[in-house]
């Protein structure tokens, strides 16, 4: 597998400046913690460096624009350029920012020159002026590859050729692997080596004996056998949704008419990504050219009729102007558009997740009708005895629930933050038991499930059954099972004593929490 590394070089400084509306040949660094983290070529120039100070690089270069470090923004920002390559090329990583890694595409266009020529062309063609591509047998040789390469140009190994392309590079390039490359970096040098090549001359096990593992790996790259592997992205979900007309129509309302279907199933997408909208662009095209755009926004998120509703508010208002020279003028009498429409497009502009807008435990009533009716029950059976559940901090499923009487604020919780170190992981159980029920657990020999202080189990659980209302119910198979999770709660105090809790799913696909204590076996909750 031939690897292809398209690298655009200070792209921290390039999205800051971009974010800042600055122009890209000032002299500019970003800093964190009153350090300078990556600088561009003219700050470069005035001997400003990766690692100086804040008033070492100002002194540098009195002119220095600085700006914060910010890796949200560079991701954002370097969003686009994955997209452009991952037009030319399916299975794109991003390394980080500014730096991303795709198997070399050489045989769609002719070669691998001409693939990373087309590279450079599509990303100039966007505005990224400092491109460079690298193409090799590994990753690690395509990316030092792409860094000796000059500006929008490319650099290729032939196949075979990377140990011969490494000897000559300086050992300094092994910083760009963080603090560990750095401390390498100058051990190295202390034992005066300067080139990747005096690094794989070297044998191995006393690389490994003297540098560790990291070590060890560094010298398989320096001789061209770097075992990293890169895994590609999953592209985002289109989300988009459109619908063609042919032939167009020039009536509004056979317009409203033909959009439903589409309407309904771009709300459907969104929530088989457990999304909704609330900020969505309709697009209305004529002859190929968007004649009317309009963002809407929805107080809650939209469903199909709301997106319908836009598209007619938006065909008939005689106000709809186009984004793209033409216009859209609507008749309300008539409701026939100026120029007839051949698609309409939603476009979700702004989407949340679909939790988020859920409907609350009573419905779609008003806050203010539920407030008094609650009030009216207090003053039937009294203010604490209406109570609403609050999360809180804790082990067991029953500790991190709290009821707070109804209008009173929840104060003196356990932080939800805090480890909880014996917490049984999510997802959280559906049902929990108040108080316990008694339980048995058996394993292979029928004999009871114990665990020691040490948290050991004695044996596996094969069987267990619960108390119910009418008795003991019937011994049912452990099908799964995961745990113990030990607890020694209270301790100081005379508490329970040392605990452990188990998750076990019966031969029906239920699946329980049973809880071990020096008492015996209880069934905490269900899953369901």
């Amino acid at each position: 597998m031939r690897v292809m590394v398209v690298w655009c070089p200070d792209w921290s400084v390039v999205a800051a400046l971009e974010e800042a509306d600055r122009s890209l040949r000032s002299p500019a660094a970003v800093l964190s913690a009153n350090v300078v983290e990556v600088c561009n070529g003219p700050a470069r120039t005035e001997g400003v460096r990766r690692g100086q100070r804040r008033r070492d690089a100002q002194a540098r270069c009195p002119e220095l624009l600085l700006l914060p470090t910010n890796p949200d923004r560079d991701a954002r920002a370097f969003e686009p350029v994955l997209a452009v390559v991952e037009d030319l090329r399916p299975g794109v990583a991003a390394l980080r920012p500014g730096l991303l890694a795709v198997r070399a595409p050489g045989s769609w266009y002719g070669s691998e020159t001409a693939a990373a020529a087309t590279a450079c062309q599509a990303l100039v063609e966007t505005g990224v002026w400092d491109v460079r591509v690298g193409i090799a047998d590994d990753l690690f040789t395509a990316e030092q590859a792409a860094r000796v390469a000059d500006v929008q140009s490319w650099t290729v190994v032939p196949p075979g050729g990377s140990p011969s392309f490494l000897r000559g590079l300086p050992v300094h390039v092994l910083q760009d692997d963080g603090a560990r490359g750095r401390e390498l970096v100058g051990l190295l040098q202390r034992l005066g080596l300067r080139t990747l090549g005096d690094l794989a001359d070297l044998p191995g096990d006393a690389v490994e004996h003297r540098l560790g593992a990291y070590g060890a790996t560094v010298r398989r790259r320096a001789r061209g056998e770097d075992p990293t592997l890169f895994a590609a992205r999953t592209p985002p979900p289109e989300l988009d949704a459109e619908v063609p007309f042919e032939p167009p129509l020039d009536s509004v309302e056979a317009i409203t008419f033909s959009v439903r279907t589409t309407a309904e199933r771009f709300v459907t997408q969104l929530a088989h990504h457990q999304l909704v909208a609330t900020g969505v662009r309709v697009e209305a095209e004529s002859d190929g050219v968007v004649c009317s755009s309009r963002s809407w926004l929805h107080p809650r998120h939209f469903s199909a009729r709301d997106l319908v509703d836009r598209v007619h508010w938006q065909l008939q208002s005689a106000g709809s102007t186009s984004g793209a020279g033409g216009s859209l003028r609507g008749r309300k009498d008539a409701g026939v558009v100026h120029a007839p429409i051949d698609r309409v497009r939603f476009v979700p502009e702004l989407v949340e997740p679909a939790a988020a807008h859920g409907e609350a435990l009573w419905g779609s009533a008003s806050d203010d009708l539920v407030e008094r009716g609650v009030a009216r029950v207090q003053g039937m059976v009294g203010f604490d005895a209406v109570r609403r559940p609050v999360l809180q901090g804790g082990r067991s499923p029953s500790a991190r629930q709290a009821l707070v009487p109804w209008g009173e604020r929840a104060v003196d919780l356990r932080p939800v933050d805090r480890p909880w170190p014996g917490r049984v992981p999510g997802p959280a159980p559906v049902r929990v038991f108040a108080p316990p029920r008694a339980a048995e657990v058996v394993d292979d020999g029928g004999r009871t499930v114990c665990v020691t202080d040490r948290g050991v189990v004695s044996g596996e659980p094969r069987h267990f059954r619960v108390a119910g209302q009418a008795g003991e119910l019937p011994w049912q198979p452990v099908t799964a099972w995961a745990g113990p999770w030990p607890t020694d709660e209270g301790w100081w105090s005379g508490g329970a004593g040392p605990t452990a809790r188990f998750q076990v799913v019966g031969a029906d696909g239920r699946a329980w929490l049973l809880l071990r204590a020096p008492d015996g076996w209880s069934l905490e909750a269900g899953y369901d």
